[in-house]
């Protein structure tokens, strides 16, 4: 019997369109399933920058002593009347909330004529510092104000007396290869640093030194925790 032509040429039609169709759905597929997979790993910013200071025991320490240790690094001065006290206190309850000797933070003054060695011990009992991984470090304002500079963290220019004792109030999270990492953000796009600051907001858009919200917190938290895996 011969075949019917139309019949025939309508399968051949619906051939051509259903497998690259089904073929293309499939690729899609693995396509966002990878993206999405990847979208949960964290963001490799930067190797970061070498920097060897003083710390509070008058003991050297530099980004190499930190290998091994997940660490955040903030920029602060130990009389800073506005953020910094707010900084350390985040940066204190995310190391009881995660409570890890392979856990650290690296807090590098930006006041070092003030902040000696002595002044920086005397901070760590106020602020009730009980982890031997949280190094409060002074040095050269020169060489403090290169190393912010490297690390893309505002501090101001030390010959400005208006703007000599400003600085971010963001953190960086470093991993044990001493690689800054961060989250991606809204529209897939990497965050870079954290903030350390409290929000009047749980969506963190507008900064209240007495705000009870601190979103940046919680994240540094989980994705802490990711890299201690």
């Amino acid at each position: 019997m011969q075949p019917n032509n139309r019949s025939e040429n309508r399968n051949s039609a619906i051939r051509k369109f259903v497998v690259p169709t089904l073929v293309f759905a499939g690729l899609f597929a693995v396509i966002s399933f990878g993206t999405g997979y990847f979208k949960k790993e964290l963001y490799s910013v930067m190797k970061v920058p070498d920097f060897e200071l003083t710390d509070q025991n008058n003991k050297k320490t530099s980004n190499k002593d930190m290998l091994g240790k997940v660490y955040l690094v903030e920029f602060f001065y130990s009389t800073c009347p506005t953020i910094c006290p707010i900084m350390n206190s985040n940066l204190k309850h995310i190391m009881e909330e995660i409570d890890s000797p392979d856990l650290g933070v690296i807090s590098i003054s930006i006041d070092p004529e003030n902040d000696t060695p002595e002044i920086l011990k005397a901070h760590e009992s106020k602020i009730g510092i009980k982890s031997p991984n949280w190094h409060l470090l002074t040095g050269d304002r020169d060489y403090i104000g290169k190393i912010a500079d490297q690390f893309n963290i505002y501090v101001g220019d030390k010959d400005d007396d208006s703007e000599s004792l400003n600085h971010s109030g963001m953190i960086a999270l470093v991993d044990q290869e001493g690689n800054i990492r961060c989250r991606f953000g809204k529209n897939n796009v990497p965050i870079l640093y954290y903030s350390g600051l409290n929000y009047e907001d749980p969506e963190g858009l507008n900064t209240d030194l007495k705000g009870k919200y601190h979103p940046d917190r919680e994240l540094l938290i989980e994705d802490i925790r990711k890299l201690l895996k």
